[in-house]
């Protein structure tokens, strides 16, 4: 489905992918971690080239990414959906017409793009918002008409770009939510980057850890969490079971008051 070969990005002097190659099959969801700054947006956005790569290969559905025009490129991307950290909806459309407007661009008629649009809706939950404006709804709303938005090109790949990063913390759920009833119904191959411990336990499939550009950890979560090879695998690590024991000492805490 997705190889990644040999991927190098640099900014200036500071080289955020390096060499980094990564292999993702049909149904899978890859979760990347890592500690800020070490290059897994970067690497998620080389995929459909929102970031050009200096050099490596992107090799989706057996064709180059990196190797095509501005036409194809276009094209492809129908097939890839990409969630970012920001909303990125435009305030003057509704949330129906926000999904709306990319599959109507493409060609697709009016009547068409709302029953797609409408049916990504329902996916997302919102189906009772589709008249709401962006500013008349919540950050995680937005966040998940965001995610309609990608799923009603119905693609075969679904990238996500630490969807909940701009989010309040008790918005985060409502969007992790729908994120995990789509992975769990293999709507779509999926590579997620996030800083959300408690997703990746419950839908990776497999997790990737990254540390300055480079990929240095990978497997499934019981393995790398419980069983690390890597520093950034401890680190995790420890930080679960601070987690775990914060929380057990509230519990008790609790109990006793």
């Amino acid at each position: 489905m997705l190889s990644i070969r040999n991927l190098y990005k640099h900014f200036g002097n500071l080289i955020a992918v390096n060499n980094l190659s990564l292999t993702v099959d049909p149904g899978e969801t890859v979760v990347i971690m890592g500690p800020s700054g070490c290059g897994k947006s970067t690497t998620i956005r080389t995929i459909n080239r929102l970031i050009e790569p200096d050099s490596g290969s992107v090799i989706f559905d057996g064709v180059d990414i990196t190797n095509l025009g501005e036409d194809e490129l276009r094209s492809m991307r129908k097939r890839i959906g990409y969630v970012f950290q920001h909303f990125n909806l435009i305030n003057r459309l509704s949330a129906v017409e926000n999904i709306m407007l990319g599959l109507v661009m493409s060609g697709q008629s009016k009547e068409e793009a709302y029953d797609k649009a409408m049916a990504a809706m329902t996916k997302v939950g919102l189906e009772h918002l589709q008249d709401q404006k962006p500013g008349e709804l919540s950050g995680g709303q937005q966040q998940r008409v965001g995610i309609a938005r990608a799923l009603a090109f119905e693609p075969e790949l679904m990238l996500w770009d630490e969807p909940t990063a701009s989010l309040d913390p008790m918005l985060v759920r409502e969007v992790l939510v729908v994120m995990e009833e789509l992975a769990k119904y293999r709507a779509a191959t999926m590579v997620v980057v996030t800083h959300e411990i408690a997703f990746a336990l419950h839908v990776a499939d497999r997790i990737v850890l990254m540390e300055k550009g480079t990929i240095v950890e990978s497997g499934i979560p019981n393995q790398v969490f419980v069983n690390p090879a890597s520093h950034v695998g401890r680190q995790y690590k420890e930080l679960i079971e601070y987690q775990l024991s914060t929380s057990a000492r509230t519990l008790a805490g609790n109990r006793v008051a």
